[in-house]
């Protein structure tokens, strides 16, 4: 039994290199290995389609759907947990959070459970001891109003079914990169063609303003969309999630 006032071991803060070196090649290699997996849903995906089973596509490619949102949550939190190994110095020495980290260390607390790596439950332990345990963390799982954490992070531990609109983007996407039929994909080049017809009438050439997302803690992000219409944000949203998508056309079998 601990002390009185002695740190336990397991949530001893100087643990907190190792945790997050340990969670960083934990977070790689599960990216990959999902990333492969996804890879090859793909493929067996595209066979259906060029059998004609669209509706059997269509529910197998929410799988697939789920497995690309899980692995941006964890290329995420990667990005947080080598800002934090690179900040650790700065904060071990402080009984609260810099400015600079709460991002980080909110995201960390916010989303460990709901993820597969005990690593970063060991991170977010520790971190909720040094800062002031339950009551420093409760705020932050409840995130009221959404203050407390990003909007991204939240928005990828919270998955909901995907849209109509986003599975067919996607049915879209498999099928020009494997080169085989679907029918939203002839709609989608029928809307393409009518929407190119009347950029012309348009003042500014039919061009989107882009712009950066703010950088965690230094730490540069996807550019997104600065327009607020929801279809055009989830577009953008998709944007970011079928940029995985291009090394398919490089490398199909």
């Amino acid at each position: 039994m601990a002390r009185p006032g002695s740190v336990p071991p397991h949530l001893n803060p100087l643990r907190l290199k190792t945790a997050l070196k340990m969670a960083i090649s934990k977070l790689r290699f599960i990216q990959e290995k999902k990333t492969a997996i996804t890879k090859q849903q793909r493929r067996q995906l595209s066979e259906l389609l060029s059998q004609g089973k669209e509706s059997s596509s269509k529910i197998r490619v929410e799988n697939i759907i789920r497995d690309d949102i899980y692995i941006e949550l964890l290329e995420i939190l990667e990005l947080y947990c080598e800002l934090l190994l690179a900040r650790l110095p700065i904060l071990l020495e402080r009984t609260t959070v810099e400015k600079n980290l709460q991002e980080a260390v909110n995201s960390i607390i916010y989303s460990a459970n709901h993820t597969e790596l005990k690593e970063l439950v060991t991170i977010k332990d520790i971190l909720v001891y040094k800062f002031g345990g339950p009551e420093f963390a409760q705020p932050i799982l409840d995130n009221k109003n959404g203050e407390e954490v990003p909007e991204k992070v939240v928005k990828r531990c919270d998955i909901e079914p995907p849209s109509e609109t986003l599975v067919d983007l996607y049915l879209c996407e498999i099928a020009r990169a494997y080169n085989v039929p679907y029918s939203g994909l002839k709609e989608e080049e029928a809307t393409n063609a009518s929407g190119d017809n009347s950029d012309d009438d348009n003042d500014d050439g039919g061009q989107k303003e882009f712009g950066l997302a703010e950088p965690l803690g230094g730490v540069a992000v996807k550019p997104v969309f600065k327009n607020h219409d929801p279809k055009q944000q989830e577009e953008s949203d998709f944007d970011a999630l079928k940029a995985r998508f291009a090394a398919l056309k490089g490398t199909l079998p």
